[in-house]
């Protein structure tokens, strides 16, 4: 085979690249040599990932419900990967976070539409029947959400609205840690006590989460965005990625809650006993990721009317 000049450019960067790296670029040609080609159903593991929906009863619609969870789950490793790009740019730029807020902005759009899988795709009767088997595990337990919400904004602006104004984006995770906003989804609907649900969950996950918020102090995307502040087509992407992941996903939950869980004439618990009706509804917990591009209007009607793109946005400072 002729040496090409291509042939001869690649081979030459090739060198550069493992001379860098003090390896021997032969050694690893030879590797190439003896590599098998890579099959599609090897690189993504097909047979492993088809294997991971084990259903705890022999109703069907038992397998939708957890294969659309997993998938869920995987829309957020992508999110969380997003914002890991723009945390770990030496010298981030405007274009490189608006790119990944458009794909923020794509997951989160998926997310939303995804629920009809549950609502129109699944039996009530059905799931009514396999979700006491699940007990006490519920969706309230997705860690990879909270680390989405501390990796998008400051801690205290996950503290519940009555008790927000206590902190500051400087206060420690410990002393505001009890009043997070979703803490109140982990309380019994009948005695106010806490869920076994929310129990596990902190025994798992408060310690990794803390360090987590500790860790996202400075560098959550309500800190990372204000060097661009005046940029409008930024704020429109941040208020559209704000609306999606604080209201429409969960008013999707909401729709979905309401189709399997209410009942006439009473309210069924959540799988794991959660007070979905306090937690759920944005209006009650208003919480926002970039409280500063919003007024004063907006914020105090949060979650009640559909809200998007510059209109009434405002700059950090203005409140």
């Amino acid at each position: 085979m002729e040496i090409t000049p291509e042939i001869k450019e690649k081979l030459e960067a090739l060198q550069s690249k493992y001379d860098v790296m003090g390896q021997d670029m032969l050694a690893y040609l030879d590797g190439l040599l003896h590599s098998e080609y890579v099959n599609y159903w090897d690189y993504i593991h097909l047979d492993t990932l088809l294997s991971l929906q084990q259903p705890r009863t022999p109703i069907p619609d038992e397998r939708i419900f957890i294969i659309y969870h997993q998938i869920t789950e995987l829309y957020f490793k992508l999110c969380r990967q997003a914002i890991e790009q723009v945390q770990d740019q030496e010298n981030l730029s405007k274009e490189f976070f608006m790119r990944q807020l458009k794909r923020l902005i794509s997951y989160f759009e998926s997310l939303v539409r995804s629920f009809e899988v549950m609502i129109d795709g699944m039996d009530k009767e059905e799931f009514l029947q396999f979700r006491m088997a699940l007990l006490p595990a519920s969706g309230f337990q997705s860690v990879q959400f909270r680390m989405i919400e501390f990796m998008s904004t400051d801690g205290n602006n996950l503290v519940h609205a009555e008790a927000r104004q206590q902190y500051t984006h400087n206060s420690a995770p410990t002393n505001y840690w009890s009043e997070l906003y979703w803490k109140r989804g982990g309380l019994e609907m009948k005695t106010g006590k806490k869920t076994l649900t929310l129990r596990r969950f902190e025994k798992k996950y408060s310690k990794t989460l803390q360090e987590l918020a500790t860790d996202q102090l400075n560098i959550n995307l309500n800190r990372l965005y204000r060097p661009w502040a005046d940029d409008q087509d930024l704020v429109k992407l941040l208020r559209r990625y704000d609306q999606l992941a604080t209201v429409d996903w969960p008013m999707a939950h909401m729709t979905s809650a309401a189709k399997y869980l209410d009942k006439k004439p009473e309210v069924i618990e959540a799988t794991g006993g959660t007070n979905w009706q306090k937690y759920l509804p944005p209006r009650f917990r208003r919480v926002t990721f970039f409280p500063d591009l919003w007024t004063e209007e907006e914020l105090a009607t949060w979650g009640k009317a559909k809200r998007g793109g510059t209109q009434g946005a405002k700059c950090p400072g203005m409140h």
